[in-house]
């Protein structure tokens, strides 16, 4: 093995004192400041040199649980220093109204990372991207050409097909073992399905041929075997897992090029592997749309079709046409992927666990649907006790428990204290859900809160107690989207089959750690088909 020359070491050690003295600069700036900043909690008041508070997020307990039992001591505002960077912390629907309400314009901004200049294509992924003329751009047509109302309706018949799908295999595959003799009289041993995965290949596959027309994996609507594509999988498995690390370079940017835990090396790979199918996949739409009739069906476009006749040839603000075309395709699949697919887990995880609950969900889709037909997206208007479920589910369990970090572009005061630029804002969502001053029994999975109490509580942003999609200009612009996916397939899981777990016990819930809020451990459980066999072959 090579060693590092002798020049080499003595920059290094030079480049660190140097880093060091500015970390200090910062401190002794801070301390000399006499205008009224929310403090950090006593228990953070000395911060590290270089990292700062990091040290009180380490450990395998979730970064929303440790910043929650802060609040619980501190109170619902307070600043922490993660590496040089000042973040403030809130916790209550009171300062996140603040944030998001008069103060939404100061806070529209992101942090600049090293995952949304690499994974995001050089800052190019609209969701992740700092404010400015570009985001206000994609986000336009992001909205207003792709993720309207009549082009979700549209391609409703995609997300049915691919629900159905997935009903139809598992029906099959109860049939195949049931005929073999492979399942007792009781049903208690086998077909075991690990429902992390079914929920996650339903919802990729369905963002996928939503979004650029193809399937990713399983077995098509019209029979035909699909080849897992493994690296594609990978890829977006990496994208969430390297998207959800602090670097080094993140705390302390001028240690950016010595590459001190690999991150950055991790992050190209998977972002030209995403990147490479992207540029396929846009070639491919190339040259289907010059060979086409030139007539426009939308029935038969994909959002990457729209894309491409909506975004100028030339691009806008220094990004070119098919570089904004790729980066707001993948930004689509990413943004849905993970979190749908964390969802419906914890909603099953949480239905299993309160059988009662559960119960009550299958009479409305008796009562509404019957046992002679499957859940089709007309019904779903009429299924208000399972609309309960996802907003409880989406109340205990918000698929980004932290949010996707803000960064404040010009002072501002919150809760009567001076917050300056450059701030960067994390909203403990999880915590303010669970507030008991909000909610009786706030730890309790009660979907009845929804339907009495807090039934005009929506989740566009506008009611602080509930938002698990965000708020403000910065809100996720395709919670209807990911809302009715949820809902159909939940609805049409639950109609069609009888679900228990494997050992008959209840389901634990573990949180892994991360700034996703996904199970630790696998959902694996037990599907009988409920519904008549006739039913079940209308897929």
């Amino acid at each position: 093995m090579d060693l590092p020359s002798h020049s080499t070491v003595t920059f290094t050690i030079y480049a660190t004192l140097f880093s060091l003295f500015l970390c200090i600069l910062f401190w002794v700036k801070d301390k000399r400041r006499t205008v009224n900043t929310p403090p950090p909690p006593p228990e953070a008041s000395g911060a590290w040199p270089l990292i700062g508070h990091l040290h009180l997020l380490a450990g395998s307990q979730p970064a929303h649980t440790t910043l929650g039992n802060m609040t619980d001591k501190y109170g619902p505002i307070f600043t922490l220093r993660l590496g040089v960077h000042r973040t403030l912390v809130v916790s209550n629907s009171k300062m996140a109204k603040e944030c998001f309400t008069v103060n939404d314009k100061a806070f529209a901004s992101r942090p600049k990372t090293l995952a949304t200049e690499i994974l995001g294509l050089n800052f190019s992924m609209f969701a992740f991207i700092p404010y400015g003329s570009y985001w206000r751009h994609v986000r336009k047509i992001a909205t207003l050409e792709v993720l309207t109302t009549k082009r979700i309706e549209i391609l409703k018949h995609v997300m049915e097909s691919e629900i159905k799908a997935a009903m139809k295999e598992s029906y099959n595959f109860w049939v195949k073992m049931k005929e073999s003799g492979d399942i007792d009289n009781d049903q208690k041993a086998i077909p075991i399905t690990e429902m992390k995965k079914w929920f996650g290949d339903i919802t990729l596959n369905i963002m996928f041929r939503t979004v650029i027309g193809k399937r990713l994996v399983g077995v098509g609507c019209d029979g035909e075997v699909v080849e897992e594509n493994e690296r594609i999988r990978k890829a977006v498995k990496d994208f969430f897992h390297l998207s959800g690390l602090f670097p080094v370079s993140d705390a302390i940017p001028f240690l950016r090029w010595l590459d001190l835990d690999g991150a950055e090396k991790k992050m190209k790979k998977t972002a030209k592997e995403l990147d490479d199918f992207a540029q396929v996949w846009l070639e491919q739409h190339k040259r289907n749309r010059d060979i086409g009739s030139g007539e426009w069906d939308e029935g038969k476009h994909d959002f990457m079709d729209v894309l491409i006749s909506t975004v100028d040839d030339e691009g806008f603000d220094g990004h070119d046409a098919d570089t904004i075309i790729k980066a707001t395709s993948l930004s689509l699949i990413l943004a849905a992927a993970d979190t749908t697919t964390a969802t419906l887990t914890w909603s099953l995880s949480l239905l299993l666990n309160n059988r009662e609950i559960l119960k009550k969900v299958i009479h409305e889709l008796d009562t509404q649907i019957g046992k002679e037909n499957l859940v089709v997206e007309s019904n779903l208007e009429k299924l208000e006790y399972l609309q309960a479920v996802i907003k409880e589910t989406l109340r205990l369990y918000p698929p980004g428990p932290l949010g996707v970090p803000h960064e404040s572009m010009e002072d501002c005061i919150v809760g009567g204290y001076h917050v300056p630029a450059q701030t960067r804002l994390l909203t403990n969502i999880s915590k303010l859900q669970r507030d008991p001053f909000l909610y009786s029994n706030p730890f309790e999975f009660h979907p009845e809160r929804f339907l009495t109490t807090y039934k005009e509580v929506d989740l566009k942003g506008q009611h602080f107690e509930l938002i698990p999609f965000g708020a403000g200009r910065r809100m996720c612009p395709a919670m209807s989207f990911a809302l009715k996916l949820m809902q159909m397939t939940l609805a049409t899981l639950l109609h069609g089959f009888e679900i228990m777990t494997v050992d008959g016990g209840p389901v634990d819930m573990v949180e892994e750690s991360g700034l996703s809020n996904i199970r630790a451990s696998p959902l694996q459980v037990i599907l009988t088909p409920r519904l008549f066999s006739q039913v079940h072959d209308q897929n």
